[in-house]
């Protein structure tokens, strides 16, 4: 609740304490004194009517300002507020996203783990098919027999067309096994002309 307050005239006190003074001079006794004491108390209060006008207006004039700055201040926060939510939900965007990503790699990685692993294994498998064609490739080279050169070729030409159908199929070890052969025929073949040459 706000009081209103009212402006002192200019100095209508200090006539009216004037007056007084000049009645209590030619007043004597305790009328003398009353008049006295009632120009001192009206001095006194008028003293405290200014001062209590001066600090209204100074508390006032604070007041205003205390005001406008928590207008500026709720407004600074209300745009602090915006610019929050703004930046969690790009946040949340952003996670959102991450997250989404993290599960498509960690997808994508499993897929390749697996297919590494598939693969390692069927390496594994191949070598050691390998190795048995080159131990079954080597003792039969011990016991090699004499064959023409039209029938190597033609036995040639039938494994590459084995390793063709093996490779439509999709059998890898059959297809490693017809290529396998069509080189122990190209290595005779090889060693045939080097050996009419030398």
């Amino acid at each position: 609740m706000s009081a209103t307050v009212v402006p002192l005239p200019p100095k209508p006190s200090s006539e009216t304490i004037d007056f007084l003074r000049r009645m209590a001079s030619m007043v004597s006794g305790r009328n003398g004194e009353m008049l006295l004491r009632a120009a001192s108390l009206i001095e006194s209060l008028s003293q405290r009517a200014m001062s209590a006008e001066r600090l209204y207006h100074e508390t006032h004039e604070e007041s205003t300002r205390n005001s406008e700055l928590r207008e500026a201040a709720e407004l600074a926060s209300d745009t602090m507020v915006g610019q929050i939510e703004a930046l969690r939900a790009q946040l949340a965007e952003v996670t959102a996203a991450a997250a989404a990503e993290r599960a498509a790699f960690d997808a994508e990685r499993g897929k390749l783990l697996g297919l590494m692993q598939h693969a390692e294994s069927h390496i594994g498998k191949l070598t050691t098919e390998l190795d048995t064609l080159r131990a079954s490739v080597d003792s039969f080279n011990e016991t090699v027999v004499s064959v023409p050169i039209e029938v190597l070729r033609l036995a040639r030409t039938q494994f590459d067309y084995l390793s063709s159908g093996f490779a439509r199929r999709g059998d890898v070890i059959s297809q490693a096994m017809s290529e396998i052969g069509g080189f122990a025929i190209d290595q005779a073949l090889t060693a045939k002309k080097t050996t009419d040459k030398g």
